[in-house]
């Protein structure tokens, strides 16, 4: 294996345990609990790209201390946008990905970096703006996007090839319409949480997932504009990156994380988490 790859592998591992410093108070706090098992002997470490709805809903600080219990793998997690999480297991950089572009999962697959991606979870997308905005509540997507953009109000584009943004894109891109025409659109480049706060400080508008927004303590004056479509339906799935991609894969804890998520136990906790404090699900299993 050249330099190059050794030197992005340890960089992912940098970069990973910043990720769980992060996470490490909420996973002492806000864990899912034990669900059928208990304490395993330690197996060792796998690198989790994934995105950052998971992370700012705080799904993972709920569910991967229960995996670490039950199966002995610890998680260095990595949260980017959906794109940057696929990259990362082009170039070696995970083992293993929870990611919601299903177009760009099918062709990771399809490319050979993976043999296999499986149904986790899914959730939808809403469309929020300014309370008493010039958009009134639908549940109609294309005509809410098309009155933001005939109107040339402004938007918060997350900007950063996650699978929020693909989705956004293919929503323009259906109705005929180049964004970047509108003079209030702006490109944040930033996660789920910092685009919400842009659109906040900014009166604007942006396509958020539902467990972010839920989450999403500060909303200012924001509020759900848009939802209920089946075009907003968010589905996320899990991928292995297959051991051919670079010689220190761990294809075993990939494995091992891709088995767990999608057994009933784990299922069955992802379909709890937000439950007592939202009163919804912020996700909903979907494991074939």
């Amino acid at each position: 294996m050249g330099n190059t790859k050794v030197k992005k592998r340890l960089f992912a591992l940098a970069l990973a345990s910043f990720f769980a410093i992060v996470l490490l108070a909420g996973c002492k706090s806000n864990s899912g609990g034990n669900v059928g098992g208990g304490g395993t002997e330690a197996k060792g470490t796998i690198i989790l790209s994934t995105t950052t709805s998971t992370e700012d809903s705080g799904l993972l600080a709920y569910i991967l201390p229960v995996f670490t219990e039950q199966t002995g793998w610890e998680v260095d997690t990595i949260a980017v946008g959906t794109g940057a999480a696929l990259q990362m297991g082009r170039d070696g950089q995970a083992d293993v990905l929870l990611v919601h572009s299903r177009p760009d999962e099918d062709t990771f697959v399809s490319d050979g970096y993976a043999e296999m991606r499986y149904d986790v979870m899914y959730n939808d997308y809403v469309i929020v703006g300014p309370a008493g905005g010039e958009i009134a509540y639908s549940e109609d997507v294309a005509e809410t996007f098309a009155a933001i953009a005939a109107q040339e109000l402004p938007f918060v584009s997350r900007g950063d090839d996650s699978g929020t943004h693909k989705k956004e894109l293919a929503v323009w891109k259906s109705l005929g319409i180049t964004p970047e025409s509108n003079t209030g659109y702006t490109s944040a480049g930033q996660g789920m949480g910092a685009t919400l706060g842009m659109a906040k400080e900014m009166e604007a508008y942006t396509l958020a997932d539902r467990a972010t927004w839920l989450s999403y303590a500060d909303k200012g004056n924001l509020e759900i504009v848009c939802e209920k479509s089946e075009l907003l339906l968010n589905p996320y799935g899990v991928i292995p990156v297959s051991g051919t991609v670079d010689e220190q894969i761990n294809t075993e804890g990939g494995q091992a994380f891709a088995d767990w998520i999608t057994s009933q136990p784990a299922q069955d906790l992802i379909a709890t988490f937000g439950v007592e404090e939202y009163g919804q699900p912020l996700f909903y299993p979907d494991a074939k």
